[in-house]
């Protein structure tokens, strides 16, 4: 019973840490921003959050904004790689991922397909 409640705790907040990503991400104006629940297709996250850029500028932008809202909330990221230069950036907040793409780059990777039995929660377009 202890071990489901503390679960089903993690999983709010991990759910909190998505929606508040997207947020962040929808008022620095990023395009097309997706939460998908990835639980049980995905043993190192539960949710994703993808969304779009027009430039790079904005990209390295939105990361920042993302990384600095977060961490002053008690969730810093424990991990971020990629480039704005190279137009995929991914910040690891634990069981939350976040991916912030170029247009062009987001069409290349695919990663809605790759991830289609996801659920989707939330899409601003």
């Amino acid at each position: 019973m202890a071990t489901e409640k503390t679960e089903e705790k993690q999983i709010t907040e991990a759910m909190g840490v998505a929606r508040r990503a997207v947020d962040i991400a929808a008022d620095r104006g990023a395009h097309d921003v997706l939460l998908l629940d990835v639980r049980g297709l995905c043993s190192y996250a539960d949710a994703f959050v993808l969304l779009s850029s027009e430039t790079k500028r904005q990209v390295k932008a939105i990361e920042e904004e993302i990384g600095k809202e977060l961490r002053a909330e008690g969730h810093p990221a424990s991990h971020t790689e990629g480039e704005a230069d190279g137009g995929w950036i991914l910040m690891d907040f634990g069981d939350v991922i976040v991916h912030i793409f170029g247009r062009e780059e987001r069409a290349f990777y695919g990663l809605e397909d790759m991830w289609r039995r996801a659920v989707p929660l939330i899409r601003i377009q």
